[in-house]
């Protein structure tokens, strides 16, 4: 089947993508929709799928209201699921290296006044609390944020043996290069989105060895393999090793629903979307609780691959090395 693509830039802008999604709906007249980027976004065009009765496939938004919102919007799937999911899977490293005796109680958090980092920020506050670690430090700052340097010296000053940062792509780059040229050099160093793409290793080198962030991939899969290799040849760049991922198994969710309803029927697709079971890079999967199964929520920089670590009874599931080795100066940022 001959297949049309209609596209319009949203600018990164929740109002322009609304209007974009209308249009693509009551003009354009699509079969079917592609989900947006970024947790805002999609948040902002569910109600306007849920309307029209299309299947959002959300394969970039982290959200605690992932099962309310499934209720409210029965055609909306939560792909990278809640944000407890990620802090709990830190939590559960930390906690086992403070019983160890390698780290203490403190943790210092910086996050984006956005969507995505108010979701994992109050997660992750809510996780630390019922762990019993103490957040010596917890800054927000608004998008768009040129200087960073004064939260990273902030936090750097307080020597806390965990740093995390619920950051976007710009600012993981910034936050990282601060830490680097100020010799901030936490045991575990966590930022992201942004970490686990091709970008960050690219422009730091030797230095993300041991850094943490969201996501990470079974390195060993030959389904994921042969994806990065696919992405590679079609776009000439390797895919992030985490929403990329996931987005791709969406639409591999999606093709496979249209094949075996047979038709372009919206009703009959979404049907089969929420009660089959589709073959995808990340294994044998079902959205029957509108979220994927068992997914990974934590990863690090290990030997130039972004591994996951939690869980760490998922497949191909690597332990976390510990802790971050010190910023290289030889491996400067470019």
């Amino acid at each position: 089947m001959p297949i049309k693509v209609v596209e319009y830039d949203d600018r990164s802008s929740s109002e322009d993508a609304v209007r974009a999604v209308e249009r693509l709906i009551t003009q354009d007249k699509v079969d079917f929709l592609l989900p947006p980027w970024s947790t805002a976004m999609n948040l902002a065009v569910a109600p306007t799928f849920h309307r029209y009765g299309y299947p959002l496939l959300a394969g970039s938004a982290v959200t605690e209201r992932a099962p309310e919102f499934a209720k409210r919007w029965p055609n909306s799937y939560w792909l990278l699921g809640t944000g407890s999911q990620y802090a709990e899977a830190l939590v559960d490293q930390l906690t086992s290296l403070r019983k160890a005796g390698k780290i203490g109680d403190s943790i210092a958090m910086v996050s984006i006044a956005d969507g995505f980092g108010i979701e994992l920020a109050t997660a992750a506050r809510a996780a630390f609390q019922k762990a019993g670690f103490k957040l010596a430090y917890a800054k927000t700052y608004p998008v768009g944020t040129q200087d960073l340097a004064p939260i990273v010296t902030e936090a750097r000053n307080l020597n806390p043996d965990v740093f995390i940062a619920f950051s976007y792509p710009p600012d993981t780059m910034a936050i990282t290069d601060q830490a680097r040229v100020l010799g901030f050099n936490p045991k575990v160093f966590y930022t992201g989105v942004g970490t686990a793409f091709p970008l960050y290793k690219n422009r730091f080198g030797a230095n993300v060895e041991g850094v943490a962030s969201l996501g990470g991939i079974d390195a060993n899969s030959p389904a994921v393999k042969a994806y990065i290799q696919r992405h590679k040849e079609v776009t000439g760049a390797e895919p992030d090793r985490w929403a990329s991922l996931v987005t791709y198994a969406g639409l591999q969710v999606l093709q496979q629903a249209i094949e075996k309803a047979g038709t372009l029927d919206r009703k009959a697709v979404s049907a089969k979307i929420a009660s089959e079971e589709f073959d995808t890079i990340l294994g044998r999967i079902n959205l029957k609780n509108h979220m994927v199964p068992n997914m990974l929520t934590l990863g690090q920089w290990q030997n130039g691959e972004f591994v996951g670590i939690e869980p760490a009874s998922h497949a191909g599931a690597a332990k976390l090395v510990f802790p971050k080795s010190a910023w290289q100066a030889g491996a400067a940022a470019r």
